[in-house]
């Protein structure tokens, strides 16, 4: 029997976050968005052999479209990878990023595998939240315990509000709070490290002379956080999911498009390669609520991910709590007691954004380069997910 050992995270990266529709990337197909991304990862691990590598697993939450046909394989091959490296496209909606780091990893700590990369792309210009043809079982509906699975999050994030006595006025502060931060970090330069600058491309056709103009620039900074949020803007926003609710546009996250990539190696691999670790992953742990109130899903996995690592809430030093909505953001830092200075310091998805699939490994890309900026040891990325579950996952600076 093999022993269980240890899997390093020696790459970690990210495009920047796009907003959707009309951003960076609203006319950057996916496939090639997650193709770039792992270039870029590759370029940080210059001693790796890529005919090492064993499989590529990416994160996608609506994996159809023009991110459809196992994008991860697809990605792979555009990336020039060789055609030995294999492409498996995994789904658990917001947490698809973090589960396939979670699962690369476990292939590396069984012993089946010495060099894996996982990734997460999403692209919410061009596939539509939910899919383009969406058909739920009418049998959801037969029990009062599962039409929550029918129920649009932002609805969910309204009952959560309501169960947790949530105020509109601190789901505002809460986002203002997330722009500050998020652009505090920008003027800083915190981005640095963990970005890839992406070149961008338009192309415009002049009716008259029939000629095609191409604009190119390259973009380096996460498009969502706004300097001019303020609590009298967002107090004139309406509520958008329920008429007498709490929950509008200015305290959930935005819709986006970006991808993330990071490649996880063995000890033996490490030195093989004389490849140098940033982090090792500790653990992950993924738990189910019920689907009606699905934001509270973090309460669940991080006592989990938490025990299987051996550690106590207070070792964690840095959380990246993916901010769905201000209300179950809250309702998590509450519940749990969490210290709010080390819950996404750098702002979070309400700013930020949020490209659902590729968010998790966004994230931990966040928090593997934070974790040795800031010369900290243990750092965890947790969010709720769709449907009623939680994820968690824990890094180590190595």
């Amino acid at each position: 029997m093999k022993q269980i050992q240890d899997a390093y995270i020696v790459a970690a990266t990210r495009t920047p976050i796009g907003r959707s529709h009309r951003g960076y990337f609203r006319n950057y197909r996916p496939d090639d968005l997650l193709a770039t991304i792992l270039k870029a990862a590759l370029a940080q691990a210059p001693g790796l052999d890529p005919q090492a590598i064993e499989d590529v697993i990416c994160g996608c939450a609506i994996p159809e479209a023009q991110q459809g046909l196992n994008v991860a394989r697809i990605g792979a091959v555009l990336a020039g990878l060789p055609t030995s490296v294999g492409g498996i496209t995994v789904n658990r909606f917001c947490a698809s990023g973090l589960s396939a780091v979670a699962m690369a990893a476990d292939r590396i700590r069984v012993g089946e595998a010495d060099v894996m990369i996982a990734a997460g792309v999403e692209s919410m210009s061009m596939v539509p939240m939910m899919g383009n043809n969406p058909s739920l079982s009418p049998s959801i509906f037969e029990r009062d315990g599962d039409v929550g699975i029918a129920y649009g999050m932002g609805l969910t994030a309204e009952k959560v509000a309501q169960q947790w006595k949530v105020s509109r006025e601190a789901q505002d502060a809460f986002a203002l709070e997330s722009h500050r931060r998020a652009i505090a970090a920008q003027q800083a330069g915190e981005f640095k490290d963990e970005i890839t600058p992406i070149e961008v491309t338009e192309r415009s056709v002049d009716l008259e002379s029939a000629e095609v103009a191409k604009q190119t620039r390259t973009v380096d900074l996460d498009e969502g956080p706004r300097p001019d949020t303020s609590m009298e803007g967002l107090a004139r926003l309406r509520t958008v999911f329920a008429a007498r609710g709490s929950v509008t546009a200015g305290n959930s996250s935005q819709t986006s498009d970006g991808a993330g990539a990071l490649i996880l190696a063995s000890e033996a691999a490490v030195k093989r390669f004389g490849l140098t670790p940033l982090a090792r992953f500790v653990s992950y742990a993924s738990r189910g609520v019920p689907p009606a109130i699905m934001g509270i899903g973090p309460i669940e996995a991080i006592p989990a991910a938490l025990r299987y690592a051996g550690l106590k809430q207070e070792d964690i030093d840095w959380y990246e709590l993916n901010e769905a909505f201000a209300a179950q953001s809250l309702a998590v830092i509450q519940s749990l007691g969490l210290d709010q200075e080390k819950v996404n310091p750098m702002g979070g998805a309400i700013a930020l954004g949020h490209p659902l699939g590729a968010t998790g490994a966004i994230r931990s890309a966040t928090v593997v380069h934070a974790l040795r900026r800031k010369n900290l040891k243990y750092g965890m990325v947790t969010m709720c997910v769709g449907m009623g579950q939680g994820a968690a996952g824990i890094f180590e600076r190595v």
